[in-house]
């Protein structure tokens, strides 16, 4: 029942509910909270897999539409989507501050282009990293292992016993420094250098103060920033894999209170 008389189908009002949760997921969560993602796109996914939830768990939904209880259950399924598709994206924020401090160092901070993930303006080295972590995550089938978590969170976190406790949200909230000590490890190899590099530089400008640094500094920090980045990827790109099982290993252990390998 609606709550005014008024009836509505059962299997309707149950996909409607599970939805929820799912949708919520979705819109926290990398890529399938990419604005090039249509939310025609997003709604039927988040049928699909509601069906597929349905299909596969027991699930109690609020008997009616307009009621205090069930305005409660829907935002406790909506806190839930939103803390795994969140924890997941606190690791894909890695390659941002990975590339503020590089491109900081080879003195291109002011290069910037359009990030199609969220439609605002990002360093050009952010959003190159940025890119890679994505493919990576697909490669990984992570996107698989997120949809397979939010399922089996039906069974962790049953409707109407989903509600998150303080210590869950202070953990989730103690995981956003992840994000600052991966994009420091992530930009590690080509800063380092960098760093090396402005030394020399600071050396030659005090043993020959007629050099121009402006003149010579910006290139020769642009030329190894550049070799070092391409030297570095292999081992950037395996970091990039330990960020992804860590985004979704701390999605599992800080929301759901389970663990897993992946």
């Amino acid at each position: 029942m609606l709550g005014f008389g008024l009836a509505i189908e059962p299997q309707l009002w149950a996909l409607l509910f599970v939805m929820v949760r799912v949708g919520a997921a979705f819109v926290a969560a990398p890529v399938f909270g990419n604005v090039s993602v249509p939310v025609q796109v997003r709604v039927a996914l988040s049928g699909a897999v509601a069906i597929l939830v349905l299909g596969t768990n027991t699930i109690a939904v609020p008997p009616t539409v307009f009621a205090l209880s069930t305005f409660l259950s829907v935002a406790a399924e909506a806190l839930v989507g939103l803390a795994l598709g969140f924890v997941v994206q606190i690791a894909f924020a890695a390659p941002l501050v990975a590339g503020e401090i590089i491109g900081g160092s080879m003195g291109i901070g002011f290069a910037s282009m359009m990030d199609p993930t969220t439609g605002r303006s990002s360093p050009a080295v952010s959003q190159f990293l940025s890119i890679l972590l994505t493919l990576l995550f697909l490669s990984l089938d992570g996107h698989l292992v997120l949809v397979d978590m939010v399922a089996k969170s039906y069974r962790a976190l049953p409707p109407g016993a989903a509600w998150m406790t303080a210590g869950q949200m202070r953990d989730i909230a103690m995981f956003g420094g992840y994000a600052f000590l991966a994009g420091l490890l992530l930009a590690l190899p080509v800063g380092f250098l960098l760093l090396c590099q402005n030394i020399v530089m600071g050396m030659l400008s005090r043993s020959a103060p007629a050099l121009n640094l402006f003149s010579v500094g910006l290139p020769a920090s642009l030329a190894v920033g550049v070799v070092t980045l391409g030297i570095a990827l292999p081992a950037m790109g395996d970091y990039m894999q330990v960020i992804v099982r860590e985004g979704l290993a701390a999605a599992q252990s800080l929301v759901l209170l389970t663990t897993g390998g992946f």
